[in-house]
């Protein structure tokens, strides 16, 4: 089938973590060799947050903050193409047909951010709609979705599963700000309700747990 793989910037580059890197290459070299049809679409992470800060202090307009978080999750995906070889594309995908371009040619896809205004969780979520994919898997930093932060609430419970109405419903009056950091972006939520996409959000520090969701077990939060 054909799975879109976004790795968040939070579990590879905040820090960098070269051996997380390599072990995802495994993971997608896996399911290549399984039959299934790959996409890989990379964040920036803490280090795009940092320059996005920079870029504020600078006095620099919210379209120019985005610009500068997208050079560098493409960064990321470059070094991610490269780490997973001649199974990748000969280029990180900077459009929707060249990620489709990509895909159709048997060829691993992978990419950053797309354009200034929208998440990579946004851009998973368009390249997912536009490649017709069957399911798309988020490795984050939390091992799914919890009904508060756990990072801030010890009795936060994470849910099994949890409905995309649900989910438009808390965020219909988010509005996209460069850097936000939080599981599931907004923008994509409602990308994946009018597609009705099946999403399973999982802990990225356990890279199995991606071939764990792919192979249908029980793992992280089922969103559809």
């Amino acid at each position: 089938m054909r799975v879109v793989l976004r790795i968040g910037g939070s579990v590879v580059a905040s820090p960098v973590n070269t051996d997380l890197m390599s072990k995802y290459a495994e993971i997608v070299q896996t399911l290549k060799g399984q039959g299934h049809e790959v996409a890989v679409v990379v964040g920036g992470g803490a280090l795009a947050r940092e320059f996005i800060g920079i870029a504020r202090k600078l006095g620099l307009e919210e379209r120019v903050q985005d610009e500068i978080a997208i050079s560098v999750s493409r960064l990321f995906a470059q070094l991610f193409l490269k780490t997973i070889g001649e199974i990748g594309c000969m280029k990180v995908a900077l459009t929707l047909d060249d990620a489709a371009d990509c895909l159709n040619a048997g060829k691993i896809l992978v990419m950053g951010g797309l354009k200034p205004g929208i998440t990579t969780d946004a851009v998973a979520a368009l390249v997912a709609e536009r490649i017709k994919a069957d399911l798309l898997v988020k490795g984050t930093d939390q091992d799914g979705v919890y009904n508060k932060d756990p990072r801030k609430h010890a009795d936060a419970v994470k849910l099994d599963h949890v409905s995309l109405d649900d989910l438009a419903m808390v965020f219909s009056e988010s509005k996209h700000t460069a850097g936000i950091h939080q599981v599931i972006d907004p923008e994509a939520v409602k990308i994946m309700k009018r597609e009705r996409m099946n999403l399973i959000v999982v802990n990225g520090f356990k890279p199995k747990n991606i071939l764990a969701a792919v192979n249908g077990e029980t793992v992280g939060t089922l969103i559809n």
